[in-house]
């Protein structure tokens, strides 16, 4: 019994200590970017997902399995809780996606390519960064907003002169939703053009007595 006590294996190599730092150390300039803004998945969630990923890497590699897919199936599931999806629009892509990268850099890095998993973890944070600079110009310039407008009563015409007030702004609109509740219209369109013309729009529908609420 003793012999077989002494056999085994206990405590951890300097290279697994350097791999679980790193892995935190990666997941945790990923979480960050999330936890700044706000995210579902955030500072401590993506260094778990990213830390998780690198120690069953190791472990899957050290029984001779070398590296673990099934990762890729369980990181599947968490990243799609973190996707909600109302009636109308999608949220939480971007963050799946964080969540599916920070599992890829961990098992980079539980596989002992630690520079893939440094330059990924470098490259990830520059598109999340600065690529939301370009994304924001753009939006500027070609910005969507879905308006949902409860209107006073039934009246069909109602619509046709928002979408004129529209066209007026040099806005495109596309119309998403029409129904009719409690006696009165409601319709919901999605408004595209500059961000400054829709502001615009925004103050003359307060000014329209026919319009309940949007």
């Amino acid at each position: 019994m003793v012999n077989q006590i002494q056999s085994l294996e206990f405590g951890i190599a300097g290279s697994d200590i350097i791999k679980i730092l790193l892995a935190v150390l990666c997941g945790g300039i990923l979480g960050l970017e999330r936890q700044y803004k706000n995210k579902t998945a955030g500072f401590r969630t993506v260094i778990l997902i990213c830390l998780g990923a690198t120690i069953y890497t190791m472990v899957a590699q050290r029984a001779g399995a070398g590296v673990n897919i099934n990762i890729v199936t369980g990181i599947g599931f968490i990243g799609a809780g973190v996707i909600f999806k109302d009636n109308i629009t999608v949220s939480g892509l971007t963050t799946a996606a964080v969540i599916w990268m920070s599992a890829a850099i961990g098992m980079a890095v539980g596989s002992g390519n630690y520079m893939l998993g440094i330059f990924s973890t470098i490259l990830t944070i520059l598109v999340l960064l600065l690529f939301s600079m370009i994304e924001r110009y753009i939006d500027k310039v070609h910005h969507d907003k879905l308006f949902v407008i409860v209107f006073t009563n039934a009246v069909y015409e109602n619509k046709d002169m928002v979408e004129q007030l529209i066209v007026a702004n040099q806005l495109k609109s596309r119309l998403v939703q029409l129904t009719k509740k409690d006696g009165c219209l409601q319709i919901a369109l999605l408004v595209t053009g500059h961000r400054d013309n829709i502001s615009v729009l925004d103050e003359q529908l307060l000014q329209m007595p026919q319009i309940k609420a949007f």
